[in-house]
């Protein structure tokens, strides 16, 4: 391969423009990072109190191994984890490494067609489940048609004394008994049990084997599944601690990203224990927890989507010391010039010494692959790229490079650029695309610049996509739910402007000649979109129109009505601005 140009390098500072990285499993890497007596035992992750040193963390990663071998589970073999971020899903996802098995992360959220559509494209032989969750996964089961084995997982298992004890009292939505004639359902504690008579071999998996899927979408708006490499997580996490600007070994990361997401798990889970540190491990995000937890665990490290950040701003009464922050990463959506300005200002009243850094990055490279350079923040910047990654701005339509300052389409060449996607060549030929220069080069579908510095802007994206609360939805899949409904003509979802979640999910809905508008219809969408698409992709708002504005060419015209939302949102604060002021 080619080395790229790499006009930022000398922007780098201590930022390191090579590095090392591992050449083993993922499993390898966190272990070789705290094979000292001192770091076997300091704390690998908190959960609720409950501290789980990495010599217990280990422990639990050769029992686990041993019961998802004891229930068939093999190398290449594939296990769906769909848990919210609990200590049973970060166990299993390096017990699985372990034995050579592809975990594949999804959200506990996901609609019931959603979950069917997963396992089958994995072709998963065992899925981890909480409890609460465990009977729509056997309902999704019914569209699968081989034999899965359910393994269920309870929060309280994992809960210190007395906590365990009070946990089941405080759940509102009790989950229902397990069902005693299943034999594929098998409860946590029985699982366990029935791994103690294996034994696991020496046998490891290579830098370049398949060690996780997480999925996305792809130019068609279908969810792909992203087969990242053990080579891929490692280099992300080498790279995020060398460009960090500080020394992440031992520090304490508040891991409340979701384990499903690239961001989540790479950064929040991985780079914090391949540094042998500490992963304080948030199950739920809520705007009236997520400041008080900052207070009681003062992490080191906080990283999160624009939402996390506007949630700290709207915390009632926080009055606390943050002077413990040695840094705060925002990526998943873009964070405004505006945002990024209030939650400096807001760092700084608390005695913090640091300010929010924006990356970027996509799911296809594990996550972030550009980040704001330590104290060198330019506006509109999402920064620099990291260490032995490369960006090249293209033109989308014969894939030549256009001068800086001109727009194009971003590109990303690196070791966490994706091995493919899952079982189709189409889509992975599409998206990964040797250039002329030799290299393959990861095409993200998003639009920006590249200044003479090699600071990165993002304008926008080439696909139809909407993000909300960093989650990505795409507008196809919210349609076809909604045109499903009998009475429904045609249908097209934006994302509209929103406070908190920075974008909602808006519907325009033609019916069908005769048909009137009516509440019930709004209601049968709603429960239409709620079996089929994960709760962030279920419509906000639906508003009824006799027609759609359409391009040249006949198609729904849906930037326009994006940019019709748009201006009511500003229109909407000005008048909010007028009203504050007298």
């Amino acid at each position: 391969m080619n080395t790229p140009k790499a006009p930022w390098l000398k922007y780098f500072g201590d930022m390191p423009a090579h590095l090392d990285y591992p050449t083993g499993s993922m499993y390898e890497a966190v272990k070789e990072s705290a094979k000292t007596k001192k770091k076997m035992n300091s704390v690998a992750y908190e959960f609720q109190g409950k501290k789980t040193n990495y010599k217990q963390f280990f422990n639990k990663i050769e029992t686990l191994g041993k019961a998802y071998k004891s229930i068939g589970i093999n190398e290449g073999d594939m296990v769906t984890v769909c848990m919210p971020n609990t200590p049973q899903g970060v166990d299993t996802f390096y017990a699985l490494n372990r034995i050579g098995a592809v975990p594949a992360m999804i959200h506990p959220l996901s609609a019931v067609g959603e979950i069917a559509f997963y396992i089958n494209k994995t072709q998963s032989k065992a899925v981890l489940v909480l409890d609460l969750f465990y009977e729509k996964m056997l309902e999704a089961l019914k569209q699968v048609n081989y034999p899965v084995k359910v393994v269920v997982a309870h929060i309280k298992d994992e809960l210190p004394f007395p906590l365990n004890m009070l946990y089941p009292l405080t759940v509102k939505d009790k989950p229902a008994p397990l069902p005693k004639d299943n034999k594929d359902v098998i409860d946590w504690p029985d699982f366990i049990s029935g791994g103690k008579k294996v034994t696991l071999t020496n046998e490891l998996p290579k830098a370049e084997d398949t060690a996780v899927i997480l999925f996305s979408g792809g130019t068609t708006g279908t969810s792909k599944g992203i087969q990242l490499t053990n080579m891929n997580m490692n280099a992300l996490a080498a790279q995020v601690a060398a460009n960090a600007g500080f020394t992440m070994e031992g520090l304490r990361m508040f891991s409340v990203m979701p384990l499903f997401h690239g961001f989540g798990l790479g950064v929040g889970i991985h780079t914090a224990l391949m540094a042998s540190g500490t992963c304080i491990i948030i199950p739920q995000f809520t705007i009236k927890t997520y400041a008080r937890d900052v207070k009681k665990y003062k992490p080191n490290v906080i990283v999160g989507v624009p939402t996390l950040y506007e949630a700290l701003l709207r915390s009632d009464g926080f009055n606390y010391d943050l002077s413990f922050l040695r840094g705060m990463f925002c990526g998943g959506d873009s964070l405004s010039v505006e945002l990024k300005k209030k939650v400096d200002k807001f760092l700084k009243e608390h005695n913090a010494t640091i300010q929010v850094r924006e990356g970027y990055g996509t799911t296809e490279c594990v996550t972030a692959s550009c980040l704001t350079p330590y104290d060198m923040y330019r506006e509109g910047s999402i920064g620099i790229p990291l260490s032995d990654t490369y960006y090249t701005i293209v033109n989308p339509n014969n894939d030549t490079e256009v001068p800086y300052g001109e727009e194009g389409e971003i590109c990303i060449c690196g070791p966490t650029v994706m091995k493919g996607y899952l079982n189709n060549a189409e889509e992975t030929a599409s998206t990964l695309r040797r250039h002329a220069d030799g290299n393959l080069w990861l095409h993200t579908g998003d639009l920006g610049y590249m200044d003479e510095d090699g600071f990165v802007y993002y304008k926008q994206r080439i696909k139809r996509l909407i993000i909300v609360s960093g989650i990505n939805v795409y507008p196809s899949q919210v349609e076809n739910a909604i045109d499903a409904h009998p009475d429904v003509l045609l249908s097209c979802a934006v994302g509209i402007p929103d406070p908190y979640k920075m974008h909602v999910v808006k519907a325009f809905v033609v019916l069908r000649q005769g048909v009137e508008p009516s509440d019930k219809i709004k209601e049968e969408i709603i429960e239409n979109c709620k079996k089929n698409v994960s709760r962030y992709g279920v419509p906000r708002e639906i508003e009824f129109r006799t027609e759609l504005p359409k391009t040249l060419v006949g198609k729904v015209a849906y930037r326009v009505l994006e940019e019709e939302e748009a201006a009511k949102y500003e229109e909407k604060k000005k008048a909010e601005a007028e009203e504050n002021k007298q």
